[in-house]
């Protein structure tokens, strides 16, 4: 194989003593046997997306390993220095159960405290919302987790949160960026310091346990608590270590725990995928919510920041919620609750995304709650707390099976969530009604709104190319017409506009750029184009939407929207 002279260089320099005789061995054997995977494992370096920084484990620039996660960590420590001059600089970091995380951590925590920078280091694997909440509960200056989500075994990742709690955005994440790519592998500082590193665990976790319960309970009788039969798994994963002492704490003693599947396990052995947006991932739970007759299914994915929820139909099966039906039903719960007490005075607000269902602003409406919707991810939700700060945060969610529940995590968490879902449906339940039966009646009031996604993934170097021309062509070459639907808007959002097609004129569009494209139909359906930020992959999110005049006609409808959406997919030969 012909090997391009740049990427030579880079292949080179990664054979010299700056790195460990470990590492040059591996690319050596690349070199020698497997060509295509050294080029794959160094043509790019690893870029930080919208879920940070996430990739396949091995050694290479487009790799995780100690040399691209200790240049990340010794450019953040340079970037904390320079923008909290004299000050005595502290970070928290949390790990999953993802092979080699505990290792990376500590490398990790090395380079910070050659920093001289002090450390908190989680003495076990912690979910990644614990990672958030304990920054601001230790009043830390930035925090790390080492996760890759639910991702395939052979990956990890390293998210960065700041001061408030939140991933970084723009323009921190550019800044950070920047210090990180001016920096050589040779002053990345790996002798720890090991007297700045202190390790925490069950201080910060029952701190986290209270907070939670605090912020998901609401006045659900011990009764009701007592007669929901909840299934849970954690997947393999770190909600394991919180949402059993979580419920236990808050009440609720009918938990039935997946147990082939509750012991942290990275080769995740009882699932294809640890993911439970996928309804495969929850087949052992549904499997035990059938043999104990369970009301509710909650499963997580490995680092616990997101729910996959099934609960019984009108027919007594188990069927699983999307994320945009948990976050409607959450939502709506939480205003309802809020008004209850009297606390809403047109000075809180509900977040969500762009490519999440338009019945979360519905919602807000109705109560008259601004619902502020931003770019996918929930650093942008952790944005809005940041930047309204005159707003109470009453919840928010993103399609993507997450939700964050008040202000005191600012990321995505399945904790608070599986709490607070399970008081719904406790609630629900003790009031002769239940979980799926409160989405049809919000379907009634506000219409039926039906959400479907396609996720592509492509492989490579030549998936890349091949999504980045499918947005060309998507840009260059709009469709004007959809199943019979006439386009009446397109937005980019990577120009920033909004543009009437039937009017031809423009609008700015007042969200950071990112490359998502939305098309806007006639009859109110939706059709957002957005290719992942971390891996090679393409999303196509779809939401229609009908009047329900009564609850009785919500298999009939949701069939036509079925069809609706069908119609769709084929006329964009997304199939």
């Amino acid at each position: 194989m012909q090997i391009e002279q740049t990427l030579l260089n880079k292949i080179n320099e990664w054979l010299t003593p700056v790195f460990d005789k470990e590492t040059q061995d591996a690319i050596r054997e690349m070199m020698a046997s497997a060509p295509k995977e050294l080029e794959e494992s160094f043509y790019k370096n690893l870029e930080f997306g919208t879920g940070g920084m996430r990739g396949i484990m091995g050694a290479g620039t487009n790799r995780i390993n100690k040399y691209t996660l200790g240049k990340n960590t010794q450019g953040i420590s340079d970037y904390l220095k320079k923008v909290f001059p004299g000050e005595a600089l502290k970070v928290v970091i949390a790990y999953d159960c993802r092979h080699n995380s505990n290792t990376l951590a500590k490398t990790v925590a090395d380079v910070f405290s050659a920093n001289g920078i002090h450390v908190y280091l989680f003495s076990d694997l912690r979910p990644t919302p614990e990672l958030s909440f304990a920054l601001k509960h230790l009043k830390c200056h930035a925090g790390i987790v080492l996760t890759a989500s639910h991702n395939p075994p052979e990956y990890n990742g390293y998210k960065v949160y700041w001061q408030d709690g939140g991933q970084l955005v723009p323009p921190q994440d550019a800044e950070i960026i920047q210090v990180i790519e001016a920096l050589s592998y040779d002053q990345i500082k790996f002798d720890a310091n090991e007297n700045l590193i202190e390790y925490i665990d069950t201080e910060v976790d029952e701190a986290f346990t209270n907070s939670t319960i605090e912020n998901a309970s609401f006045s659900t009788s011990a009764a009701a608590k007592e007669n929901l039969k909840i299934v849970y798994t954690s997947l393999h994963g770190t909600s394991i270590k919180s949402i059993p002492g979580v419920l236990a704490k808050a009440g609720y003693s009918n938990v039935n725990i997946v147990a082939e599947q509750e012991v942290p396990d990275g080769n995740f052995p009882t699932v294809k995928s640890p993911n439970p947006e996928e309804p495969e991932a929850l087949t052992m739970a549904l499997e035990l919510a059938e043999k104990v007759n369970g009301d509710i299914v909650v499963g997580t994915d490995p680092d616990s920041d997101r729910l996959g929820v099934a609960v019984r139909d009108t027919n007594g099966k188990m069927i699983l919620l999307n994320g945009n039906q948990t976050m409607v039903i959450m939502t709506a719960f939480l205003l309802e609750q809020w008004k209850r007490a009297g606390k809403l005075n047109g000075k809180q607000f509900i977040g969500s995304t762009i490519v999440s269902t338009p019945m979360i602003m519905e919602l807000g409406s109705t109560y008259g709650v601004e619902c502020k919707v931003g770019l996918t991810g929930f650093k942008w939700i952790a944005k809005f707390i940041k930047d309204f700060p005159e707003l109470k945060f009453i919840g928010g969610g993103e399609e993507s099976f997450g939700f964050m529940v008040g202000d005191a995590v600012r990321d995505k968490d399945a904790v608070a969530a599986t709490l607070l879902v399970c008081e719904i449906a406790a609630q629900a339940k003790a009031a002769g009604s239940s979980l799926y039966q409160e989405l049809l009646n919000l379907y009634v009031d506000y219409g039926f709104y039906k959400e479907h996604l396609i996720s592509l993934t492509k492989k490579g170097i030549s998936g890349l190319e091949e999504i980045k021309q499918m947005m060309i062509n998507l840009r260059e070459n709009p469709v004007l017409e959809i199943d019979g639907q006439r386009v009446v808007c397109i937005e980019d959002y990577q120009n920033s506009t909004a543009k009437n097609m039937f009017t031809g004129e423009t609008e700015a569009i007042a969200i950071p750029k990112s490359d998502v494209l939305i098309y806007y139909l006639e009859d109110g359906s939706k059709i957002c184009a957005r290719p992942s930020g971390t891996e090679p992959k393409i999303k196509f999110y779809f939401s229609v939407n009908a009047p329900l005049d009564k609850v009785e006609n919500a298999a009939a409808v949701e069939k036509e929207l079925d069809q609706k959406i069908n119609n769709i997919i084929a006329a964009m030969q997304l199939k």
